[in-house]
């Protein structure tokens, strides 16, 4: 393990075995709603109301880092507790060879999804849990239970489902041949027009998913759900948080401002 104070972030580089550590797991799971997950490595932001659980882990880390390298631990926890409030940045040692986890997807009809894992793995359950918070009706440390009885539900588990690598674990989706039917069942009579003809191109689909609309949505249901959306991910609105989250916000800001103009020529 290596840790590097920076004046922006405390960043920890370590392997599974540490990053499997039930102190590791514990701080991770207090923390799901507060994690951006970017390229390779997962950023935990401060919240105000666990700063007792950063404590610990802070004092966990100091601990462990402290019997790897065999040097004084109450020496560098005082130094590390000065960079309590700074975001934590954790990744994966490169040394480490990626590690394939398969994600099972189930649906039991139109309205309800499971996502389950042969296995516990926190890193990827708390990416799904950050990303479909608001439509999770139950779970456990293997599974989650989702909601996806409206459009917006489905296409926010579309843009879930399109994110393959976790850190260095690298997910494969497997799901039956009836998951689509069951899923979509709504469109089974339903014609696009123009667009059952056309070529829809991967990069279109992004683009409807990005503004959690169904493929072959209306200019007025675009145009909605872009207006609210760069309402929600404005960087006005955030300005005096952390860099990386102004610069999280930007992009997506940035994202649905191109989402919005290539849709609306095919729209």
């Amino acid at each position: 393990m290596d840790i590097v104070l920076r004046n922006n972030l405390i960043l920890i580089t370590t392997g599974f075995e540490t990053l499997n550590s039930s102190w590791m797991i514990e701080f991770l799971n207090y923390h799901s709603r507060g994690m951006l997950f970017l390229s390779k490595s997962v950023l935990v932001f401060q919240n105000d109301t666990l700063a007792q659980v950063r404590e610990n882990f802070i004092t966990q880390l100091s601990r462990h880092h402290a019997k790897t390298h065999d040097f004084n631990h109450e020496f560098f926890l005082r130094s590390m507790l000065k960079f309590g409030n700074q975001p934590v940045k954790i990744q994966l040692n490169k040394l480490e060879e990626p590690e394939s986890i398969q994600v099972h997807l189930y649906a039991y009809d139109k309205h309800t999804v499971l996502i389950s894992l042969d296995s516990p793995n926190s890193w990827v359950l708390n990416y799904m849990r950050s990303q479909l918070e608001v439509y999770v009706e139950r779970g456990t440390d293997i599974s989650l239970v989702i909601n996806v009885s409206d459009f917006k539900a489905k296409a926010r588990l579309e843009r879930a489902l399109n994110k393959r690598h976790i850190l260095h674990y690298q997910i494969q989706y497997t799901y039956d041949n009836h998951f689509m039917s069951k899923l979509y069942s709504d469109f089974a009579s339903f014609s696009f027009g123009n667009l059952s003809k056309a070529s829809i191109d991967e990069e279109q689909k992004h683009f409807y998913t990005v503004l959690e609309c169904p493929i072959g949505a209306s200019q007025d249901a675009l145009k909605k759900s872009y207006k609210k959306l760069t309402k929600v991910y404005h960087p006005d609105k955030i300005f005096h948080e952390s860099p990386y989250l102004v610069e999280h916000y930007t992009q997506k800001f940035q994202l649905l401002q191109e989402a919005y103009q290539a849709l609306r020529i095919v729209s």
